[in-house]
């Protein structure tokens, strides 16, 4: 297993996309998980924000990640599946572009639930989403990664249900902590229920203020604190992916450059003792 960052840490800083990776390579990551967009973004065209246009080229991309001696675990490209006119378009190209830069999963989730959908049809336009989008990323070999982070897949019955829409190999989890437990889904019971199609992981800490006013009440937050300063057990979740053969990415989501940099050497610290210890048995 490895530890990477998810870009929001550097949101804060309104720094550019590469002032970003540059940031991350500093602190002595090597996997990233940048977030795409679709057209032009004013503050993304300033230099003032690190999303990355996919009308760019997706090599670009890859020049800038190649330059700081980074690798891309995942692309974030959230998307309301039950949008179909948005997501089919959207996820296709997401795909596309994590091919070329060596992503192996695009990251999402079912988005803002339309209010003009019943709770049947909610499923039916996703699984006709996914069975598009799906013989894109079969054809690519690149994973769509379900994350926990609207008001179905808070529970891991309407996680499991969403990734079950569709047979399809490169259908997967991309697991949330933080989500999950904010949701009010036990997050160790969450992870063991998805291990068989986990592909990615989001290193989401929730701090005790947080949890203690938001839980139970919200379906995901933007980032969180710092890994090991909040209320999620990492050894826990560490013996979990370990026991269930997990071999990716722990991408951490937080909110500044300190949680970013104390979240690495906490979680490093964990892997590597846990390994030692694994193996002294």
């Amino acid at each position: 297993m490895h530890v990477g960052i998810n870009m929001e840490f550097v949101r804060s800083e309104d720094k550019s996309f590469e002032a970003g990776i540059s940031c991350a390579s500093e602190l002595g990551y090597r996997y990233v998980e940048p977030m795409v967009h679709n057209g032009r973004e004013l503050l993304s065209e300033a230099g003032y924000f690190h999303s990355f246009s996919m009308d760019n080229d997706p090599l670009e991309m890859k020049d800038v990640l190649d330059r700081h001696g980074l690798r891309a675990s995942g692309l974030s490209a959230h998307c309301p599946l039950m949008r179909p006119e948005i997501a089919v378009p959207y996820i296709e190209k997401a795909i596309r572009f994590a091919a070329v830069i060596g992503a192996a999963a695009v990251n999402t989730d079912e988005g803002v639930r339309p209010e003009w959908l019943d709770d049947e049809q909610c499923f039916q336009v996703m699984r006709y989403t996914l069975r598009k989008v799906l013989q894109i990323a079969e054809r690519y070999g690149i994973c769509v990664a379900i994350e926990p982070h609207q008001s179905i897949t808070t529970t891991t019955e309407g996680l499991l249900r969403i990734v079950n829409l569709v047979p399809s190999p490169m259908l997967k989890v991309n697991y949330d902590t933080g989500n999950a437990y904010l949701g009010g889904a036990d997050p160790y019971e969450g992870l063991r229920a998805v291990m068989d199609k986990l592909v990615h992981l989001h290193a989401k800490d929730i701090s005790i203020n947080q949890a203690a006013t938001d839980k139970g009440k919200l379906t995901g937050t933007p980032v969180g604190c710092a890994c090991g300063e909040g209320v999620i057990e990492w050894e826990r979740v560490i013996a979990i992916l370990q026991a269930g053969g997990y071999d990716g990415v722990l991408s951490v989501e937080c909110g500044t450059r300190r949680q970013a940099a104390s979240s690495l050497a906490y979680l490093e610290g964990l892997l590597k003792r846990q390994t030692t210890a694994t193996l002294g048995k």
